[in-house]
């Protein structure tokens, strides 16, 4: 039986140890792909934070031009009113009219002068 003596007295090969490596090996994987993802995180959560500011921005923006829109509408709207009285009292040609000092010709004169100036007296 020489192959049991053989056996016997020849020590164990040394195999390298793969266990360790290999740990190692996928610890720094999974290490890389946790600091990959976490700088991706990062940059969604930045991004997103910086959306919501310029949404935020954008609606202050817009509450602010409609409300300045809001007060014009009502300006138009009375000289609208007004306007319409007066040609209807001029129409009338009545005279006990709320608009009998008011000289039509002096108002267009302005008018015409406020269209080249491109301003508003209001």
């Amino acid at each position: 039986m020489l192959l049991d003596e053989d056996f016997i007295t020849m020590p164990p090969e040394k195999r390298p140890k793969r266990g360790l490596s290999d740990a190692d090996d996928e610890d720094d994987d999974y290490r890389r792909k946790r600091d990959r993802n976490n700088e991706a995180v990062k940059k969604s959560r930045f991004k997103s934070k910086q959306r919501t500011q310029e949404t935020f921005t954008r609606v202050n923006k817009l509450k602010a031009e409609n409300q300045m829109l809001e007060e014009k509408v009502k300006t138009l709207t009375k000289d609208l009113q007004f306007l319409k009285d007066l040609f209807l009292e001029y129409a009338s040609n009545s005279q006990n009219s709320k608009f009998a000092d008011i000289d039509l010709e002096k108002l267009l004169e302005d008018d015409q002068d406020v269209k080249k100036d491109g301003k508003s007296s209001k």
